[in-house]
C-alpha cells in the first residue's frame, strides 16, 4: 500500500431542507459518492456436528480414538458449511476493505461481490478483536472503487447518519437517521472485553450491516456499523468512530496486529472518582509512583470521572507516548508523567513472572 490511509476529506458545510438540496437529493448524492464502495462479504467455514465441534478434525478422524473413545469405526463424524454475511467498505484504490472482525473470525474463504456485480476471493490481513475491526484484501486486478474517509471527532450529536450496507442479504440497502450520541462505551451496552467509544444512531442497523459504513451527509465515511441493540431499546445502532477505524487499519496493514496502551493499573468506580485498587510491579504506572486508592482525576487534562473515561483516554494516548495525569492522593493533588506500554507486552510479562 503506498502512501497509507487517506487523510479525512475537508468537512463541507451540511445541507438542510432549508439549503440548496432537498433531504431525498443529498442522500442520493451522498450514496452515489461512496455506495459503489460498499461490498457484501460472504464466509464459509467447516464446523462439526454438535458434541464434536471441540476437537481437531485430525482427532476425530483417528481410528484409535473412534475405537477407544467409543466412537463407531463406521461412522466418521459429521461435517457442516457454516456460513455468514456481512458487509464492508473499500478504502483504498488497491483493493483494501474494512469490516467488522467478528465477520471474518474464523473464516476458510471469503468472497466479495460488488456493487457492479463482480464476485473476487479476498483475503484477511489483520484483525483486531479489542476494536473489532479486520482489513481484507480483494484478490485479483481492479479497478476498484473507494469511499471517502470524513473526520469522526468533527461530529456532533444531531448530524445526518446514512448507514449502507446489506442486511438480511438485501444488498445496497440505504438506511437514515441522526447522530444520536457520542462516546457510547460499549460497557454501557453489557459488552466486555472490548475498547470502543461507539457513534449511536437511530438509522436502521440489523444483522448484515455489520462491517459496512455509516456515512455523513457528503458521502464520507464517518463509522464502521459493528453492533445494534435488540430487545428493549431496539432500533439503537452503534458505529465505531472512522479516526478509530482508520488508526487500527493503519497498524493492521503495517503490522498485521494492532497494539493497545495500557499503564498496569485496575481501577474501580467510586464517590470520588476512578480510583487505582492496584498497580502491576514493574508496570509504567509502578514506574510513575502511583499507588492504591489514587484517584484519577484528568488524564492530559481532560477530566475523568469513571474507570471507562481512565481506559478510553489512554487508549486515545497511544503506546509509547507520554501522558500527564492528574491524581487525587488523600488531600494532595499531584501531576504525574508515564509512558503506556503495549497490551500484549504486558500480557508477556505477566506470563514469565
Amino acid at each position: 500500500m503506498q502512501g497509507g490511509l487517506p487523510a479525512s476529506s475537508p468537512v463541507q458545510a451540511r445541507p438542510s431542507s432549508a439549503g440548496d438540496l432537498s433531504c431525498q437529493s443529498f442522500v442520493a448524492a451522498a450514496v452515489e459518492r461512496s455506495g459503489p464502495a460498499v461490498v457484501t462479504l460472504e464466509t464459509a467455514r467447516t464446523v462439526t456436528s454438535s458434541g464434536m465441534s471441540g476437537l481437531p478434525k485430525g482427532l476425530l478422524m483417528d481410528p484409535l480414538y473412534r475405537h477407544f473413545f467409543g466412537v463407531p469405526g463406521t461412522a466418521l463424524p459429521r461435517y457442516r458449511v457454516q456460513r455468514g454475511q456481512g458487509s464492508g467498505v473499500i478504502f483504498d484504490a488497491e483493493g483494501l476493505l474494512l469490516t467488522n472482525a467478528h465477520v471474518v473470525e474464523g473464516a476458510e474463504t471469503l468472497q466479495v461481490e460488488l456493487t457492479d456485480g463482480r464476485r473476487v476471493a479476498a483475503k484477511v490481513i489483520g484483525k483486531d478483536s479489542l476494536t473489532d475491526l479486520a482489513v481484507v484484501r480483494l484478490e485479483g486486478k481492479g479497478p476498484w472503487p473507494t469511499a471517502a474517509l470524513g473526520d469522526s471527532d468533527r461530529l456532533k450529536v444531531g448530524d445526518w447518519a446514512i448507514a449502507v450496507g446489506n442486511p438480511f442479504g438485501l444488498e445496497n440497502t440505504v438506511t437514515m437517521g441522526i447522530i444520536s450520541n457520542l462516546n457510547r462505551n460499549v460497557a454501557q451496552l453489557g459488552i466486555s472485553g472490548k475498547r470502543l467509544d461507539l457513534i449511536q444512531t437511530d438509522a436502521a442497523i440489523n444483522p448484515g450491516n455489520s462491517g459496512g459504513p455509516l456515512l455523513n451527509a457528503e458521502g464520507e465515511v464517518i463509522g464502521i456499523n459493528t453492533l445494534v441493540r435488540s430487545g428493549p431499546g431496539a432500533g439503537l445502532g452503534f458505529a465505531i468512530p472512522i479516526n478509530r477505524a482508520r488508526n487500527i487499519a493503519q497498524q493492521l496493514v503495517n503490522t498485521g496486529r494492532a497494539s493497545h496502551p495500557v499503564i498496569g493499573v485496575g481501577l474501580a468506580a467510586s464517590p470520588r472518582g476512578p480510583v487505582i485498587r492496584s498497580v502491576q510491579p514493574g508496570a509504567p504506572a509502578a514506574a510513575a509512583g502511583l499507588k492504591p486508592d489514587d484517584v484519577i482525576n484528568a488524564i492530559n487534562d481532560v477530566a475523568t470521572t469513571s474507570p471507562t473515561q481512565v481506559v478510553a483516554a489512554i487508549e486515545r494516548n497511544g503506546v509509547g507516548r507520554e501522558l500527564t495525569m492528574s491524581i487525587r492522593r488523600g488531600n494532595k493533588t499531584l501531576r504525574v508523567s508515564l509512558v503506556p506500554m503495549d497490551l500484549a507486552a504486558q500480557a508477556s510479562s505477566v506470563s514469565r513472572s
